[in-house]
């Protein structure tokens, strides 16, 4: 059995347990490469992976599924018979209408741009475009112009949950697009749907190289509506209920200690603003990096600024104070997102981006990521004497608990004296 290697989320070189060398993984679909670099030194062994990486990712390329515009005519040119008695003079891109007497009657356009979906090899087939998650859906008689993925009852089911459990901005983005995914790999109606469904969206994000924890965070938003919709009669199974495997692939995180955020500090300023900000926001509160995402506003309490995070779950949903560490970073109110984005993922363009800086202040072990400063809150608060039920109210229970509602009714005051003991 192949040992156990240890990696960041998202690198393509890694070190293996007992190894003082480098390994490069290089993915792809039909198979995994595993090589020794021949280093223990992580610069030199990221340049000599850079041109394997670099060829590795022109391979995916050039094999990706891609859309080329094309003009469909809807009548072969030539002359044609008309509805009324009269003929139609086809070219390509135009027809000519004429009546029975062989007088001019119009012009119109002989069909309109369509789409023809090619891969690296051939031209896909209905069954692979599927495979191929293209947002585009043909009939199977040649020539029919692409289909727009239409709303349907399914869909309901999926917004009927989001509103119930009131989740919005990035998770309910999140969610979408994992059951616009599902739509396109399957096809089916919930109705029909069976596990070997679900699984097939499960072993999509294999594929892609997500880590057991992700793939259940990314379907558990199908399979939170599946469970929803069948309390309230819409469904009678649920497609999504236990379809990732254990892949045995999670690692303990190591917080960061004190040495960790003295060098931290010192390098602050390699960082832009936002990404500053952001940082010290994990930082005194221990929140996750998408909750961080979702603030849009806040609130007070007898004098004390708040904010509300984690609207994706009973468990996490809860008033996280804003540090006193914090208050001269923040905007004088927050009226609107504190962090935007340009990319698709922001979370996981944040967390490559601070996980990056983290490795430029040399803080390289693969089990000191951005997320060990929620671990670092948790010890911070236990160091401090704080008492479990107010820790959880700050940071959020992990998993459902008796106890996970315990701490929704702490005033805001209390948590604030608390919480500034995580400090930066």
């Amino acid at each position: 059995m192949a040992t156990a290697s240890r990696a960041r989320h998202g690198s393509y070189i890694f070190q293996r347990p007992g190894s003082s060398n480098w390994w490069v993984r290089l993915r792809s679909p039909s198979q995994t490469v595993v090589k020794s670099l021949g280093t223990a030194k992580r610069a030199e062994a990221e340049i000599i992976a850079l041109p394997q990486i670099a060829e590795h990712k022109a391979r995916l390329l050039a094999a990706r599924p891609r859309v080329e515009r094309i003009w469909q005519s809807r009548l072969e040119p030539g002359l044609h018979i008309g509805p009324d008695g009269g003929h139609v003079a086809a070219t390509e891109r135009e027809l000519t209408y004429y009546n029975h007497n062989g007088a001019f009657l119009r012009t119109e356009a002989n069909g309109g741009l369509a789409f023809q979906i090619v891969s690296g090899h051939a031209p896909l087939t209905v069954r692979s475009l599927a495979n191929a998650f293209i947002e585009a859906d043909f009939g199977t008689g040649g020539g029919e112009r692409p289909k727009v993925l239409t709303k349907n009852g399914d869909d309901q089911i999926i917004e009927t949950y989001l509103e119930h459990r009131r989740v919005g901005g990035y998770y309910a983005s999140e969610a979408r697009a994992v059951w616009k995914l599902y739509k396109e790999l399957v096809g089916k109606p919930l109705k029909d749907a069976t596990r070997d469904d679900g699984r097939k969206l499960a072993q999509h994000f294999i594929d892609q190289g997500l880590k057991s924890a992700t793939i259940e965070k990314k379907i558990g938003w199908l399979n939170a509506a599946a469970h929803l919709a069948i309390k309230d009669g819409k469904l009678k199974f649920n497609p999504f209920s236990g379809v990732v495997p254990d892949m045995e692939d999670s690692e303990r995180r190591l917080p960061l200690d004190d040495a960790d955020m003295k060098v931290i500090r010192a390098n602050l300023k390699q960082l832009d603003k936002s990404n500053q900000l952001l940082l010290r926001l994990l930082a005194t509160t221990g929140m996750r990096l998408s909750e961080a995402f979702a603030i849009d506003s806040e609130a007070t309490e007898k004098g004390c600024r708040f904010v509300i995070v984690g609207r994706k779950t009973k468990q996490s949903l809860r008033r996280v104070p804003l540090p006193a560490a914090m208050l001269p970073f923040l905007p004088r109110i927050i009226k609107g997102p504190l962090f935007t984005s340009k990319y698709k993922d922001p979370v996981d363009a944040a967390s490559k981006r601070l996980n990056r800086f983290l490795d430029d202040c040399g803080i390289v072990d693969p089990r000191k990521v951005i997320h060990s400063l929620r671990h670092r809150a948790q010890d911070r608060l236990r160091a401090a004497g704080c008492p479990e039920d107010k820790r959880w109210a700050i940071l959020g229970h992990e998993e459902p608990t008796v106890a996970a509602g315990y701490g929704e009714g702490f005033p805001v005051p209390l948590l604030k004296r608390w919480i500034d003991e995580i400090g930066f």
